[in-house]
């Protein structure tokens, strides 16, 4: 049987058979070597001709696990232990469950078994150039044999069972894997524990739960080469984002060692993010670049008495990526490819969650596993659900702790701490799971929690894959949960705020907003959206919409940079200490200090761009006032003291200034890295407050010097928020390509007002007749001179009455907050229905 092709040996022969390789395999044979295998095989026998690396290898099948139940006579005993089985009786499910592998763990493989996993194990070797021959005359096996034989190539030996790996249900982490096993004694050893975690409590639990037979799921296990990623890096990989469904981004998680403690959420990783529809174009669109602390690694227990072992991550490594850009893209690729495949395969779009590693021996990666994700391919696309806080203050709430967010919900309940999996008798339905990590025997509670908080593991642990698929919001990495978190207090977890998820103290209002998609009618008039937190762009780019109207910098350079540029410029000239040494920390992993501007600043419009991609993304340039700008650190240093900064130092007026042209030319270094190196094209850069056609062309001759040119495939628009920009609107036609009225700073200088001043601030209205005139006068003076105008400001989103009166003007574009587009479109779909009534 060993080494035959598919295409020599009949379909009843390889239904006997008890070891097939993986290049004899394919995807269509999972029912004989369960989804992991039959996975390995597909992908070496397909993508290895487009460069997808994969170890070699050899599986155990079903008919051998069929066999050895049946030689044993072990089924009428394990009908017997699940007769009675309550999986919610946690007392029950592990006496069952170790009754089951107490009897599969002490019954013999039969010897016919041992000979075919042994003789298969020494081919593997000479493969792999392993040491020893004498395994090659393995006659039937006899212990002292076995015993003796000096192979030692390493391999992983993996669980794959038949009903593993499906479209809808992942079955992660339901068996066991042992990893850096070598000779034939440990291999069949090895292959004897695989066969007992069938019956491991998480799985016995998770079969139940899916309605699964326990006797009708085989076991077939993988021996594979190993990776030596103990000596370079390994990690989890999404060919869509995890958490939003996003389908345009694969998502990649890295760190130091074997690739078990990502799986198992004992290490916060590495997180990167590709964007991938140009990155098949050649382009290098790495969206994000998120540092973890890594701070163990899993290796070879060499010369010891265990497989393998964590040690301590140096903190040499700890503050740089356990990877390189061109790792990061070429892992993003076999994404794209391994997708691909899998959708034209099954014929219809299936993205993938995959294991990788490095050899730190040859340098090379490999895929070592690829399943189908099974959370966000099996959600609806014509219905969109958002959770959000009903009260106003409850973004002022400090935090108790903060880690990565999953799942995008709200949960809330009593915590309950719990250190160790055997105490998870104490917890209780409903409540918030509080630990260190959650790993697979966690499963049978966590299917219970209100919510689950944990102070390791990234967003592509296991644990974070199982609260996806459970629907539980879950925050994994937090550091400080334990010791931040009582058990008995009663929290609030929202993983509803963007990628960071932040537990609070209390049971905060929350509400669950769902929006029937499909039925939503066509407008004239585009509808954009106004998005400042590129953490929340993936999630909200499912909104219906043409794109964005509005993305301001200022959000990103406040929450993401947090340090003034020209802090960053002058480093070495800073005066406050302590100001200095925030911002060394902050930098580290950059020698030279205003490239840590320039890349924060690209990845926060590069993901807002992509989400969006190919639609048109409208890029405000910096708006801060000196105030705003003194807030930053190391900000005092460089700026004035203004009476009334709200009509100051801001906008355009500083982009050309001596003082700050070179701060300016970091944002235009942001953006043309965005384009060129990233390849999103999508979008337009927008002056802010440009009070004078003459200082118009003044930033335009700034931004052409630092190599963003008007013209050819770059449009550059202008906000409309000056009334000179309404008077003189014919002559700012000749400069710019389009405009943006902002009706928030259009009001403020109409009607002669503070809008920081409370004193005034009931005279503040954007519907005042002053103001509409305003508007009125602008839209049809710009649509007069062929250019298109459109609106940012906050009146729209707040006065239906007020986006009636746009689109009865012909405004081009309306631009909302994300919770008003839905309604807002509706109700423009209608003002332009009647329109059209009244023109016949």
């Amino acid at each position: 049987m060993l080494g035959t092709a598919p295409s020599l040996m009949t379909e009843p022969a390889r239904d006997r058979a008890f070891i097939l390789w993986f290049d004899e395999v394919g995807i269509n044979d999972l029912p004989l070597v369960g989804g992991k295998n039959a996975s390995l095989g597909e992908m070496i026998g397909q993508l290895a001709s487009k460069g997808v690396r994969v170890p070699n290898g050899f599986a155990t099948t079903a008919a051998a696990y069929r066999y050895f139940i049946a030689q044993a006579g072990l089924e009428p005993k394990l009908h017997r232990i699940f007769a009675d089985l309550d999986v919610d009786d946690l007392q029950n499910l592990r006496q069952r469950g170790e009754q089951a592998r107490s009897l599969m763990l002490n019954t013999p493989f039969p010897p016919e078994l041992e000979l075919e996993i042994a003789t298969a194990y020494t081919k593997l070797c000479t493969l792999y150039g392993g040491a020893g021959a004498d395994c090659d005359l393995l006659a039937p096996i006899h212990p002292d044999l076995v015993a003796n034989c000096l192979h030692n190539t390493d391999v992983a030996v993996r669980s794959s069972a038949t009903a593993e790996d499906l479209p809808d249900a992942s079955f992660a982490g339901q068996q066991e894997t042992y990893l850096n096993i070598h000779g034939v004694k440990q291999v069949l050893e090895a292959c004897r524990k695989c066969f007992a975690s069938i019956f491991t409590d998480r799985a016995i639990s998770y079969r139940t739960t899916r309605g699964f037979d326990h006797l009708n799921v085989y076991l077939s296990i993988g021996v594979q080469k190993m990776v030596r990623s103990d000596l370079a890096a390994a990690g989890v990989m999404f060919s869509i984002d995890p958490e939003t469904g996003f389908r345009n981004a694969a998502s990649i998680c890295a760190a130091y060692g074997l690739g078990e403690n990502v799986v198992q959420g004992a290490v916060n990783p590495d997180e990167f993010l590709v964007f991938k529809p140009t990155l098949t174009d050649g382009f290098r669109p790495i969206l994000q670049k998120r540092l973890g602390s890594k701070a163990i690694k899993m290796v070879y227990d060499v010369g010891g008495s265990k497989l393998t072992k964590n040690v301590p991550v140096i903190a040499a490594d700890r503050d740089r990526f356990a990877i390189s850009d061109d790792e990061i893209l070429m892992l993003a690729r076999w994404a794209v490819i391994i997708e691909d495949h899998y959708s034209a395969v099954r014929g219809i779009y299936t993205p993938m969650d995959i294991e990788w590693a490095k050899d730190g021996e040859t340098g090379e990666l490999f895929i070592v596993q690829a399943r189908p994700e099974t959370v966000q391919s099996q959600k609806s696309a014509h219905s969109l659900c958002r959770y959000r806080f009903t009260s106003p203050h409850a973004s002022t709430i400090p935090a108790l702790t903060i880690g990565s967010a999953v799942g995008e919900r709200i949960g809330q309940g009593q915590a309950r701490v719990i250190f160790d999996v055997h105490q998870i008798a104490e917890f209780q339905p409903g409540e918030v799971l509080v630990t260190d990590k959650t790993d697979p025997d966690w499963e049978p509670i966590m299917k219970k929690a209100g919510a689950i908080v944990t102070n390791q593991g990234g967003r592509t642990c296991h644990a974070a894959i199982i609260a996806r698929e459970m629907g539980i919001p879950a925050i994994v990495g937090c550091s400080d949960a334990t010791k931040a978190i009582a058990t008995g207090q009663a929290v609030t977890v929202s993983c509803a705020e963007g990628d960071i998820g932040r537990v609070y103290a209390g049971l905060l209002p929350f509400e669950v907003i769902e929006t029937e998609l499909s039925q939503l009618p066509p407008t004239h008039t585009q509808i954009l959206m106004n998005v400042g937190n590129p953490a929340e762009a993936l999630g909200l780019s499912a909104i219906p919409c043409d794109g964005v109207g509005l993305a301001r910098l200022e959000f990103i350079i406040a929450n993401q940079i947090k340090v003034h540029p020209l802090g960053l410029l002058n480093f070495d000239l800073l005066t406050d200490a302590n100001v200095k040494r925030e911002i060394a920390k902050l930098t580290l992993c950059y020698a030279h200090k205003p490239d840590f501007f320039v890349d924060k600043l690209a990845h926060g419009v590069a993901t807002i761009a992509a989400a969006f991609y190919p639609r048109p993304v409208i890029v405000r340039m910096s708006d801060f006032k000196s105030n705003e700008y003194a807030n930053l650190l190391g900000g005092r240093q460089f700026e004035p003291h203004e009476e009334n900064p709200m009509i100051g130092w801001r906008g355009a007026s500083r982009y050309y200034d001596p003082t700050y042209r070179a701060a300016f030319a970091l944002e235009c270094q942001a953006l043309i890295r965005v384009r060129e190196e990233m390849g999103l094209m999508n979008i337009i850069p927008m002056i802010p407050f440009c009070r004078t056609p003459a200082e118009g062309r003044q930033v335009l001759a700034e931004m052409a010097e630092n190599g963003l040119e008007r013209g050819n495939d770059l449009a550059v628009y202008m906000m409309c928020e000056v009334p000179s920009n309404v008077i003189l609107a014919a002559e700012f036609c000749q400069i710019f390509d389009g405009f943006s009225i902002g009706s928030n700073d259009l009001t403020q200088l109409t009607l002669g007002l503070d809008r920081d001043s409370a004193l005034v601030a009931h005279i503040f209205d954007e519907r005042n007749a002053a103001v509409m005139a305003m508007v009125k006068m602008a839209i049809s003076t710009v649509k007069a001179h062929g250019r298109k105008i459109g609106i940012c400001g906050q009146a729209p989103s707040d006065y239906p009455e007020f986006a009636r009166f746009l689109v009865e003007q012909g405004i081009d574009s309306i631009s909302l907050n994300p919770d008003s587009v839905i309604k807002t479109r509706l109700e423009i779909a209608k003002v332009e229905a009647r329109l059209k009534e009244v023109m016949g």
